[in-house]
């Protein structure tokens, strides 16, 4: 039997819970389907195998080298490298133009819980694909900060941790969709609310969300 998310935040910390920090991908928006134009954009350009929706799916949640060893096991790392490279840069743009698909009541749902605590974003991603996020859904006003792999090079955990203390947080708790979310928190020390509706499946968490609304029945 778990402990409500904000005990364990101030169990950890000796502090009342003070901030959220969201994983993107699966938590706050579902981007596949434009995603999946770009990339298939660039394939075709280099006349290489195009990708499903299943493919990109299976990817969600994986830092970008673990995505390009998983969807082009069959070239080189060096071509691999390159052609993630290609795809990710046209991504950002597609994204910035075109947006993902927003799961239900999340900008009303951030600006409730902007007004108690300090809302942050850390994700898998490449530079440049949170701010497209930010850019087309216009909710960059929420977020005190961000980070990623593709700027620190470091894993999900650590930039939890940087995020944590970058800002001074006291008690934080992470939201995200996979087991890969699971285990950064962990790592971080912080709890972990696992959001069902997103991509991944885990069996282990301090909380559990069936749609983006119910963190406002958590966080009162």
């Amino acid at each position: 039997m778990f402990l409500p998310v904000e005990e364990q935040a101030a169990k950890r910390s000796r502090g009342k819970l003070d901030s959220i920090i969201f994983d993107l991908d699966g938590t706050l928006w579902n981007s596949v389907d434009t995603v999946l134009l770009a990339w298939n954009s660039i394939l075709k350009k280099q006349e290489k195998q195009q990708l499903s929706r299943e493919d990109l799916e299976a990817t969600m949640g994986l830092q970008m080298n673990e995505i390009s060893r998983k969807l082009f096991p069959a070239l080189s790392e060096s071509e691999r490298g390159q052609l993630v490279k290609e795809c990710s840069e046209v991504e950002n743009v597609f994204l910035a133009k075109q947006g993902g698909r927003l799961y239900e009541n999340v900008e009303q749902v951030l600006e409730k819980l902007s007004q108690r605590y300090r809302l942050y974003i850390v994700s898998n991603c490449q530079e440049g694909y949170i701010e497209a996020f930010y850019k087309y859904h216009d909710l960059e006003k929420y977020f005190g900060d961000f980070e990623n792999p593709g700027r620190t090079g470091l894993s999900k955990g650590g930039n939890i941790n940087l995020v944590i203390e970058r800002n001074n947080l006291s008690s934080p708790v992470y939201v995200g969709d996979t087991e890969g979310d699971l285990k950064a928190a962990k790592f971080a020390g912080i709890p972990f609310v696992y959001a069902s509706f997103g991509f991944g499946q885990v069996n282990e968490y301090d909380e559990a969300i069936d749609s983006f609304e119910d963190l406002l029945k958590i966080f009162r």
